[in-house]
């Protein structure tokens, strides 16, 4: 049976799958739903300077409106509530709150994010808050970035000017949303703000992004006068060889150890991936470690947020059998599985989101793992009502849903899933091309309305709990 309007009858967990327990959410990004770019002592952020360089975002779009959801917060908070979750994973907008990056707080910025948490716990919505999603004050980039090891000192008193003010009512923090994003779509590719193009700049980043979710959960942890949870979300895939050829395998292990484990092994076993450390020295490269750092960057924490979307395979030849680039380097070439693809291009792999999920468990264990993004962007088609019958995002929740069920079936401790996107809003450097969200937004109206995978979502959950 194909899922409906009310919910999806066809795709249905069993009632045992996930227990009452279990948290679940949605979430959603500053620079992606809030707009109010200029508004209430707000500076740029590097998201918007990079909305201006021509040709860096499809379409030419930017987020200074966005959802408009710092003028409607009152009612996204309403439609959350409707939806029947536990939580709500939303991040703070740095530059809203400190801008500039240095001196006091704003004020006028931090007022909105009270708002926001008190709008919250009066729905019964538990916050999560995100410190840190990608949106960096511009002047921080013009004094360095993340490459600049002051910045990550920056960030953490950045954190505790939130921490402050909301840590009375707010009891799970995370530092970091995907510093891999930050670091090498940022520093390296280039295809994400700031677009630099740098490899040393990106390797600089990654050890400052760590070093600063340290520094700031130091402070926080010393500073907490109740019991509450600090963690940091990684984007994550799985990295398999192509083939079984040692170039394909090589390759495999070169991208799960700069997509995976450069970031665990500091944080959970306080040192950087010796083959990682060694692959870097061949091509005249290094993390800027300086002593004390590795104690820092893994300071005990509660809680790992995953955010997964597809797995990935790994060739060590590019299309024309070369092992090495022009500069000498080994060759990892993505090479997507042959599966149903989302808009993004992304495969569908369900059961990889199994393995990595169980890989984390076995790999670093003693670890809490909520999954604080999962979901896929479609070329949704609204009705004259603005509402979505989307049965591919329907079944993309279900099956990796069943996913998460199915990794705690073999030990896994898998204790929440939010879905991505809350709504549809700023895809970054695709602009407002792509939606993710389970809820549709009319971008002219704003008009928000509930798809059907929102409302199968709400029943799900529902049911689980036998509600």
């Amino acid at each position: 049976m194909n899922p409906t309007a009310t919910g999806a009858p066809g795709l249905l967990l069993p009632a045992t799958a996930l227990p009452p327990s279990f948290t679940w959410g949605v979430a959603t990004s500053s620079y992606q739903i809030e707009g109010a770019v200029a508004e209430d002592g707000r500076t740029p952020s590097i998201w918007d300077t990079f909305c201006r360089v021509p040709g860096a975002v499809s379409g030419g779009d930017n987020g200074d409106v966005a959802c408009d959801h710092y003028h409607r917060m009152p009612q996204d908070i309403a439609l959350i509530k409707s939806l029947g979750v536990d939580a709500y994973r939303f991040s703070v907008a740095w530059p809203r709150v400190q801008p500039g990056g240095k001196g006091p707080v704003n004020e006028a910025g931090l007022a909105f994010y009270d708002r926001l948490t008190d709008e919250l716990l009066g729905a019964g919505i538990d916050p999560w808050v995100t410190l840190y999603h990608w949106d960096l004050p511009q002047e921080l980039e013009d004094a360095g970035g993340w490459p600049s090891r002051d910045t990550a000192y920056r960030f953490a008193d950045y954190s505790m000017l939130v921490f402050d003010r909301l840590s009375d009512r707010v009891d799970t923090w995370t530092t970091l949303n995907e510093p891999w994003c930050s670091a090498w779509l940022g520093y390296a590719v280039g295809v994400h703000a700031p677009g630099r193009k740098d490899f040393d700049a990106a390797i600089s980043a990654v050890h400052h992004l760590l070093l600063g979710h340290g520094l700031a959960t130091q402070r926080m942890q010393a500073a907490a006068t109740r019991e509450m949870k600090f963690g940091i979300t990684l984007n994550m895939g799985t990295a398999d060889p192509a083939t079984d050829s040692p170039a394909d395998r090589d390759a495999a292990r070169r991208a799960d150890g700069m997509g995976l484990r450069v970031y665990l092994d500091p944080l959970r076993k306080g040192e950087y991936p010796a083959d990682m450390v060694e692959d870097l020295a061949a091509r005249g490269s290094a993390f800027p470690v300086r002593d004390g750092d590795l104690e820092i960057i893994s300071t005990p924490f509660d809680l790992l947020g995953v955010n997964f979307y597809f797995g990935q395979d790994f060739s060590g030849t590019d299309e024309q059998g070369n092992t090495h680039d022009a500069d000498g380097n080994p060759v990892v070439r993505v090479v997507l599985p042959d599966r149903p693809r989302t808009a993004m291009d992304w495969p569908i792999t369900p059961e990889r989101f199994t393995q990595l999920l169980v890989r984390l468990h076995r790999d670093y264990p003693d670890l809490p793992l909520f999954i604080t993004e999962n979901g896929a962007a479609f070329d949704d088609t609204a009705d004259a009502a603005g509402f979505v019958a989307d049965d591919d995002r329907t079944a993309y929740l279900a099956d990796h849903i069943a996913a998460v069920a199915a990794a705690r079936e073999q030990g896994a401790d898998i204790q929440g899933y939010f879905a991505w996107s809350l709504m549809d809003n700023f895809e970054w450097a695709e602009g407002y091309a792509k939606r993710f969200g389970i809820v549709h937004v009319d971008y002219e109206t704003q008009a928000r309305t509930p798809k059907q995978s929102a409302l199968w979502f709400r029943d799900t959950i529902g049911r689980l709990r036998g509600a």
